[in-house]
């Protein structure tokens, strides 16, 4: 009885931290973007690399640096290697790039998506854990 009163609660709290990083995520994604709208550079990139994980843009600025943003472009759906794509970026940290056009508007649909999973889980589990005798 201990152990499903702790595992209920456990899961709870776990899906406490995942709502508050799900809801930090966009607010991240919109600051970045209030970045790049401050100091908006435009440029046509070469996507070098697409992997799970960061899509690896090469540019040009105007004062001719190339520039590979280390942690990759933001919100690079649909990219494929080979392609060009405009590209804004934080002229002052030129690290901070995305795809022109594309904004934290694009970070809902899939956040929400997951976090709706998350607690679908969540309420299966400790339904079930309370179907077996366990108030939470």
């Amino acid at each position: 009885m201990r152990v499903r009163r702790a595992v209920s609660r456990t899961l709870l709290v776990v899906g406490g931290v995942v709502t508050l990083v799900c809801v930090l995520l966009p607010i991240a994604c919109w600051r970045d973007d209030m970045a790049i709208e401050r100091n908006v550079g435009q440029a046509v990139a070469q996507v070098d690399s697409v992997a799970f994980n960061r899509t690896v843009v090469r540019y040009a600025t105007p004062d001719g640096r190339v520039i590979i943003p280390s942690q990759g472009v933001l919100y690079p759906a649909g990219l494929k290697v080979g392609d060009n794509v405009r590209v804004e970026y934080d002229q002052t940290n030129p690290e901070l790039t995305r795809v022109a056009g594309r904004t934290a508007v694009l970070s809902l649909l899939p956040v929400g998506t997951f976090l709706v999973a998350v607690w679908l889980v969540i309420a299966a589990v400790v339904t079930v854990l309370r179907r077996f005798g366990t108030q939470v």
